[in-house]
């Protein structure tokens, strides 16, 4: 329901995963978890439309990511794929934002669970970390994953320039030479 009702920042849920659960089960139920409030979330968009959409996204989220409805479901997968794995972007408006635009269900579910795969594993790892009083490791966990944020955040609207460039819809065909 994180996902969903975004209530909780989901870090918070993806440590109290491994926290709770342990490693290997924090990872699958965090992952079942995030995956089923994704698709949950792309599905009300899918079902509900652009109104409801504009009433759970901001309004200055939903206009600065609208290119990405405008993507092929076969040329815009990898784009989508990337925004996934940045650290700090946020994913669970993209859930909403996604279910306007041509991709598919099938290729939402393995985009999206794939692409939350990885901060899934760290989350878990650093609630696990903590639970076993592994701090040393959990700091280290922390510190890389600040550093990677950091700098995700230091280029933040240089990747998003970057990821839109790739995007297929700002490719102009050129121009015929006669």
């Amino acid at each position: 329901m994180q996902v969903v009702a975004a209530p909780i920042p989901g870090e918070v849920t993806g440590l109290a995963g491994g926290f709770i659960y342990g490693p290997f089960f924090g990872i699958i139920l965090s992952t079942i978890g995030l995956t089923l409030g994704s698709f949950l979330a792309f599905s009300l968009s899918r079902w509900l439309g652009k109104p409801f959409v504009q009433k759970v996204v901001r309004k200055e989220i939903f206009e600065r990511f609208d290119y990405i409805l405008k993507l092929s479901h076969h040329k815009g997968a990898f784009l989508v794929f990337l925004l996934f794995l940045i650290p700090g972007f946020p994913k669970d408006y993209l859930c909403y934002i996604l279910g306007l635009g041509p991709i598919s269900f099938k290729e939402f579910f393995i985009i999206s669970t794939a692409g939350r795969f990885s901060g899934t594993v760290l989350l878990t790892l650093g609630g696990a970390f903590i639970r076993k009083q592994q701090y040393r490791e959990f700091f280290l966990l922390i510190g890389i994953a600040i550093i990677i944020v950091l700098i995700c955040m230091a280029y933040r609207d240089k990747i998003e320039r970057l990821l839109q460039k790739l995007s297929p819809i700002n490719k102009t065909p050129p121009e015929d030479k006669k």
